[in-house]
Order: C-alpha cells, then structure tokens, then sequence
C-alpha cells in the first residue's frame, strides 16, 4: 500500500522539470523503492554518493563535463546525494543545463541535504519521506488481522525491513544497526571523536522517551555542553533517527511554549540502544513504547497519505498533559494514549475551555486502526 502510495507519487513527477529528492534512515529500502519505480525503464544512470570515484567525480565538475557524463541517458539517479560534496550546486547544474533529463537523489543524511540543496535547489525539486516499514504497509502484506495481532512484537523489534524479514535474528540485526551505522554520517561530517558519548547521549533520550527532555540535564547525564546535546540532537534528528514534538501553545498564559519531547522513529532502534528487548508482558516501559509507536506511525501515515497537519503535545505548568495535538484547516485534534483500553479518561477542562471546538480521543491498542489506517 504504502510503496505503492510513493511509486505513484514519484512516477507522476517524472517530467524532468524538477529533482525528485527521497530522504529516510539508511536501510529503509529507497534504493529498492526506486529500482522497483524503473526497473522497466531504459536510459538510467545510476550513482552511488557512498563511493568515492563518484564524489571526486562531483567534486570540480562542469556542466559540460555532466553533460558527457550522462550522454543519452533520460534519468539520473544519485543514491546517498548527501555524501558528494556541495551536492546542492551540482545537482541545480544538472537541472538548469541539461534539459529532458530526470533527476533523482537519495538522502539518508538531511543536514547535508538540507544545508547545501534546499537552497540551491528552491523551486526546483520536490522531496519525500520514506521510513521504516509501517503499520499500513505492513497490513496490506499480512492483513489486517494478523500485523494487529504482531503489534506487541512490533512495539519490541520495530519495522525496519531486515528486521521484518529475518525472523529470530531481530537482536543481532538491530545491534549491527545501532551500533555505528546509522550514525556513519554524524561520525563523518562532525568528526565525533568520542562516539560513546553519542550512545550516551542516544542511551539517555530513549530512556525519557513520552517525558519532557532538557538540554541542560541531558549535558549533566552525558558530561557535554549544553550546546553540544543540542547539536547532536539536532544531527540526530536530521539524520531520522529521533525527532521532536514541541509544545503546542495559543491562549493558556500557563501553557508550557518551549518545551520539547523527542522520541525514536522506531521502537527496535530504541530498544537495541538500551539494549531490552523483553516482551511488553515483561516491561514497565510499555506505556513509553506505546506512545512511541502510535506518534511514529501517525507521522508516517501522515507524510505517506501528503495530509498536511501541524502536530505538537500540550502541557501546563500544573502538569496538565494531552500527548499529541493535530491541527489541520483551522481544527484542532487531541489526543491520549493509552495500550489498554481505559475506563474513562477526560481531556483537561482548561484545555477545554481554551480550545471550544476541538476534538478528543483516547488511542488504544483496540482502537488503533482509526489512528493509522
């Protein structure tokens, strides 16, 4: 379902007038995605950013020498554009000089992307998401029945793809990857020379997972500076391995208006970095990893189906709390979440009061499918 929301997507922009840019966590399956969009198609040239013959090839290049690079080819694929040096102002070249010709690039790594192609690029591309493997996708595959019933396995292992097809070896496939590989960028560009206090750092995050974080106790935890853990997160971030939901604030003088919550694109990689991997039966965090999985898969649902919301928590300073707030068209959506169906819950009657025509829910795990289906 999911893949072929993205293949529709991606084949209705074929027209060679803008770059298509697909970003997402390394080992998510662009590289297949887009093999699978043109395996029919004749004429691509495929580059790979990851190999260094192709980023000192990019490194002085012209538009004349582009030119004669490509030849006759109709589609260019650049995989790992973060990779190549100044790719921003090389792939603009391409677009601007070489007429008829498709440009497509992958990015696992956004700050790269981000800092040197949105602005050369304004204009003249448009870009996607691509993530782990979710709950749609995967509903579509073994039905909705069966991957509701996996849910608490998935809460556990995730969704990555190695992941889900390489049953009883989620432990080691996980370790491999949160052990240095998805951070090979950070460690790259930043030229982190104590990595461990990345996974320190990481270690810490997936621990306050559903709470409020503050840089300053992230840097006492850590032994950074404040600004370092607000680098790294950041990096963090732009890389998709975490991100973070802020504060939502309009009428309330008590609201909380900076404050911040991060959490995990998948619940696997969380876990491997904590290393616990125990049944949800067997846990007293299921409560945080609930929460992670429901907010990660709404986001994907989000992006994969171009419904385009605002989404934040809420907090007073009375600890008055509502854990994902949506707004869309001038609505706005709250909801709490909870992995057993609750008895009764109400949204705070401050918040009520503030926002008359809001709307409340109580996402569980009987309820799911209305959230992220």
């Amino acid at each position: 379902m999911v893949k072929r929301i993205l293949k529709d997507i991606i084949l209705s922009k074929v027209d060679g007038n803008k770059a298509i840019v697909l970003m997402g966590p390394r080992q998510v399956g662009k590289t297949t995605l887009l093999q699978s969009v043109f395996k029919k198609q004749q004429g691509i040239l495929w580059l790979n950013g990851d190999e260094p013959d192709i980023q000192n090839l990019f490194s002085n290049i012209t538009s004349t020498r582009l030119k004669a690079v490509i030849g006759n080819n109709k589609i260019v694929i650049i995989d790992e554009a973060q990779r190549i040096r100044d790719i921003g102002i090389r792939l603009k070249l391409i677009i601007d000089n070489i007429p008829n010709v498709q440009l497509i690039a992958t990015g696992s790594s956004s700050f790269e992307i981000a800092n040197q192609v949105n602005e050369p690029l304004t204009g003249r591309k448009w870009e996607y998401k691509m993530f782990p493997l979710s709950f749609q996708e995967m509903v579509s595959h073994n039905g909705f029945l069966e991957e509701k019933r996996l849910v608490p396995h998935r809460m556990v292992y995730g969704y990555y793809p190695d992941v889900i097809n390489h049953q009883g070896d989620e432990k080691e496939i996980l370790h491999q990857l949160s052990d240095s590989y998805l951070y090979k960028d950070i460690l790259m560009w930043e030229q982190i020379k104590k990595p461990d206090k990345l996974i320190k750092l990481l270690q810490a995050l997936a621990y306050q997972v559903g709470s409020q974080v503050s840089y300053n106790e992230l840097a006492q935890t850590t032994g950074l500076d404040s600004k370092t853990v607000e680098r790294y997160i950041l990096l963090l971030e732009q890389t998709y391995i975490i991100f973070r939901l802020h504060s939502f604030s309009r009428n309330l003088r008590n609201e909380l208006k900076f404050s911040k919550k991060i959490y995990f694109y998948d619940n696997g990689i969380r876990n491997s970095i904590i290393t616990n991997f125990n049944q949800i039966e067997n846990r007293n965090d299921i409560g945080a990893l609930w929460e992670n999985f429901i907010i990660s898969e709404r986001i994907k649902y989000l992006n994969y189906n171009q419904l385009w919301t605002n989404y934040w928590y809420w907090r007073t300073r009375q600890q008055k709390e509502i854990d994902f707030i949506e707004e869309s068209d001038g609505h706005i959506n709250a909801y709490e979440f909870k992995f057993k169906p609750p008895q009764k819950v109400k949204p705070p009657r401050s918040f009520l009061n503030a926002y008359k025509n809001s709307s409340f829910k109580v996402i569980h795990y009987d309820n799911l499918e209305e959230f992220v289906l």
